[in-house]
């Protein structure tokens, strides 16, 4: 019997996976079949590699002004693609270099509002009464401050650095997720499903960890590509504001040092525009994957 018993636990657990691959396959499928998404996927592909292995050919004493050998903004040439910035060194390592901190953060920072955004949305949803005002009150107040200044007035009250631009980010970026979680949250739980659980004496935390965040983590990995750009623009921001680490490199920080040594006045656009417009292509590459994923996710979006 209990041999039958375990034969057949073993045979749902097989199926439950071949349903896992196949719809993982599926989703790849469609996905695929955005060309857009694709090509945005393709770039971030080639951008994280990059800043993964950047130390092997533009090693960090690159980056020390007392080792540059090359004249000061020298335009671009042969030796140095994208010229050299007014300390010397060379942009293109600048940039490749930038993109490191710029990722970092940016998915750190959206990690810290994603699980925030989550939680809070699903307690907001789940919960009634008093809990519930209170969360939606919460999340409204954070709707309508304007993130990018009070993420300012906490990167100036705590200090400027990079882990201080992460929790200014995440703390401030949370709210819309959370709406979003929210909605779905009361849509699950509207299913006859989670009555019947109710029903056989389920607790709350059964309830949301094994039906609501199931359902809802795709709705929220999709939103997590759109949020990383977003983050990736506030870094830029905080940084050119300078409230980042002025000790490492970043897109927003040579965009700064660029205005504050009067490259961006003085002709010198090699050392402006190489940032700016790596920040523009990948907050384009992560908005076209996250559209993509939305598709998959939500077939009633596709053809559009």
């Amino acid at each position: 019997m209990s041999t039958s018993t375990g034969s057949a636990g073993t045979r749902r657990v097989n199926v439950a996976a071949a349903r896992r691959r196949q719809g993982l396959a599926d989703g790849w499928k469609e996905f695929a079949r955005n060309r857009a998404g694709l090509a945005g996927l393709v770039v971030l592909l080639a951008v994280i590699a990059l800043a993964a292995v950047v130390p092997l050919f533009a090693p960090a004493s690159v980056l020390d002004v007392t080792q540059v050998t090359a004249g000061r903004n020298e335009p671009p040439s042969l030796a140095n693609p994208l010229g050299t910035d007014p300390a010397g060194r060379s942009v293109l390592a600048l940039l490749i270099w930038g993109a490191r901190i710029s990722l970092v953060v940016g998915f750190a920072a959206t990690l810290v509002s994603m699980v925030i955004g989550t939680v809070m949305g699903m307690a907001a949803g789940h919960f009634t009464g008093a809990t519930q005002a209170v969360l939606m009150r919460l999340i409204d107040f954070f709707l309508v401050v304007p993130g990018l200044v009070l993420a300012i007035v906490l990167s100036s009250i705590i200090g400027p650095g990079v882990a201080t631009i992460v929790v200014a980010i995440g703390v401030t970026s949370w709210a819309g997720t959370a709406r979003l979680v929210r909605s779905q949250t009361l849509t699950v739980e509207a299913r006859p499903y989670i009555e019947r659980a109710w029903a056989l004496g389920a607790s709350d935390a059964h309830v949301v960890g094994r039906h609501v965040l199931p359902a809802v983590m795709p709705l929220v990995l999709a939103n997590t590509t759109l949020t990383v750009g977003s983050a990736i623009i506030a870094e830029s921001t905080l940084a050119f504001l300078g409230l980042g680490d002025p000790s490492s490199v970043s897109w927003g920080g040579m965009l700064k040092s660029a205005l504050d040594t009067g490259a961006a006045t003085g002709g010198y656009w090699w050392y402006v525009l190489p940032p700016g417009l790596a920040i523009v292509l990948v907050v384009l590459s992560f908005t076209l994957v996250g559209r993509a994923l939305e598709s998959v996710i939500n077939p009633t979006l596709r053809g559009r």
